[in-house]
């Protein structure tokens, strides 16, 4: 097992430097030093692959209009969608819906606190339970996400590169706190922005690293303007759907879809229970 005893710094210099640099850059979110462990949950899963700026705009009103897990669970699958409109990666919405149903089903509306039960539930990872029990349960745990991944880089893999996640955690478990790892945690997030905003980005030394695919006339972009199509409709046909989706193609000076292109997503997005098909008719839940 890897450990601090060849690395630069030892445990103690470590936590010293990260507390120092995490109070030096600290961030404050609406999300942060609360205990609702639902509040934790939407906030993590609204921050995977999304900038915080636009979380701080969803984040609160999502709260608002589901206050609970049961509320969320209760909520009509349009509704849900249309408050994540402008996220992006929508199967996160329908995974949250899906995670809220099974809680208030079988948790009395309540989020367990245990890692292998929040492993059990729809659309949560690793670094997601780990976030719920830090941040909300303030249970000593392993949480790997980018920011953090970005800090154990820089100072303890400083020339190594493709480094992979089994030689981080340990280290990660290692240097947790018992006493306040949501503290530990929120130092380490926010020196971690820090670096990536000031150095070349550690975390492409990391093996599990890889760019972001372009969002712009990408297929992910078209089923993006489908499913935003349907929420302000009734139910549209195909056909209709794909004059539309041609319209939206043309406007940013793109070549209209081909029809092959256009049933393959609609295919997808019934499958994966984003849209119904009834009478000819596509409509979004």
């Amino acid at each position: 097992m890897n450990s601090f005893a060849s690395k630069p710094l030892s445990v103690s210099e470590f936590q010293r430097k990260v507390k120092a640099a995490g109070k030096e850059h600290h961030r404050d979110f609406p999300w942060r030093y609360i205990d609702d462990p639902y509040a934790v949950l939407v906030s993590e899963v609204m921050l995977q692959q999304t900038q915080v700026k636009r979380v701080l705009d969803y984040w609160p009103r999502f709260m608002r209009t589901f206050p609970s897990i049961d509320a969320l669970a209760a909520a009509d699958t349009p509704l849900v969608l249309e408050m994540w409109q402008g996220l992006g990666y929508n199967r996160r919405a329908l995974a949250l819906k899906k995670c809220a149903e099974t809680c208030s089903r079988d948790y009395q509306g309540c989020l367990p606190n245990t890692r292998e039960e929040l492993l059990a539930l729809p659309g949560i990872g690793p670094a997601t339970a780990g976030g719920v029990l830090a941040f909300a349960y303030q249970k000593p745990t392993l949480y790997l996400e980018t920011n953090v991944r970005t800090v154990f880089l820089h100072e303890l893999f400083p020339d190594e590169c493709d480094v992979p996640d089994k030689l981080i955690e340990p280290l990660v478990l290692e240097s947790c706190p018992s006493d306040d790892p949501r503290g530990w945690y929120y130092a380490l997030l926010d020196y971690g922005a820090y670096l990536k905003a000031t150095e070349p980005n550690p975390s492409r030394r990391s093996k599990h690293y890889s760019k972001q695919s372009k969002f712009e006339g990408s297929r992910r972009q078209k089923r993006a303007e489908i499913l935003r199509t349907l929420l302000a409709s009734e139910g549209l046909t195909k056909s209709q759907i794909s004059v539309e989706l041609a319209q939206f193609e043309r406007a940013h000076k793109r070549n209209a879809p081909d029809e092959a292109l256009v049933e393959g997503i609609l295919a997808d997005l019934v499958s994966e229970g984003f849209l119904r098909l009834e009478n000819g008719l596509y409509s979004v839940g």
